[in-house]
This record gives C-alpha cells, sequence and structure tokens, in this order.
C-alpha cells in the first residue's frame, strides 16, 4: 500500500506504507484510518514533531556508535535510508502548505 499526500500548494508526495505509517504516528494522527486531513494550524506542530523524533533517532545512533567503540565491537550499521531522509520532503510540504494556509489530505 502507498500513502499519497496531496494538497493545492505542493505536488503529491508519495510514500510506501510502512514510512507514511511511521510518519503519521509521529505526528500523531491515527494510522487505523486510510484517510486523513492536516489543517494548516496544526502543520507548525507536525513540523515540530517530525524534527523532534529526527533528532532523538540521530541521537539513538550516535550513542549506539560510541557505545560499540568504547566495547571495543564494531558499530552497528545504521539504516540505508534514515528518518531525516523520508521525512525531509514532507516537512518541506507542511512548511510550503503552512505558508500558504492550505491543508494536507491522503486517502482520497
Amino acid at each position: 500500500m502507498l500513502y499519497k499526500f496531496k494538497s493545492r500548494t505542493t505536488a503529491d508526495l508519495i510514500m510506501l506504507e510502512p514510512n507514511g505509517r511511521r510518519v503519521l504516528q509521529i505526528i500523531g494522527k491515527p494510522v487505523e484510518e486510510k484517510q486523513g486531513i492536516l489543517q494548516p494550524q496544526d502543520m507548525a506542530a507536525a513540523i515540530a514533531a517530525l524534527e523532534t523524533a529526527i533528532t532523538q533517532e540521530e541521537a539513538r545512533q550516535k550513542a549506539a556508535r560510541e557505545e560499540a567503540v568504547a566495547r571495543g565491537e564494531e558499530p552497528a550499521k545504521a539504516e540505508d535510508v534514515s528518518l531525516r531522509q523520508r521525512a525531509t520532503p514532507f516537512i518541506e510540504m507542511l512548511r510550503r502548505c503552512e505558508k500558504a494556509e492550505t491543508e494536507i489530505v491522503w486517502g482520497v
């Protein structure tokens, strides 16, 4: 399944189901429902939640690497595509839509 995020301000943004689900969970939207809407007044909070999640993920990865090095082990390989890389296009979409005061919908 795919998540297709649409707005009148930007091009459509398509994410694979696991990535779209994760983004929606981070911003506090129900993932059980296959459609939804994000209003402009909620976008600043969504951006902040995504940026916080990215920072936390990067801090956990850095701590895990440092801990492995301290034990004399080789650090575990990080995911090929980080949350930062997956969420950046959505964050940009949020910023543009917030500025233009247009909503984002999915599953419609």
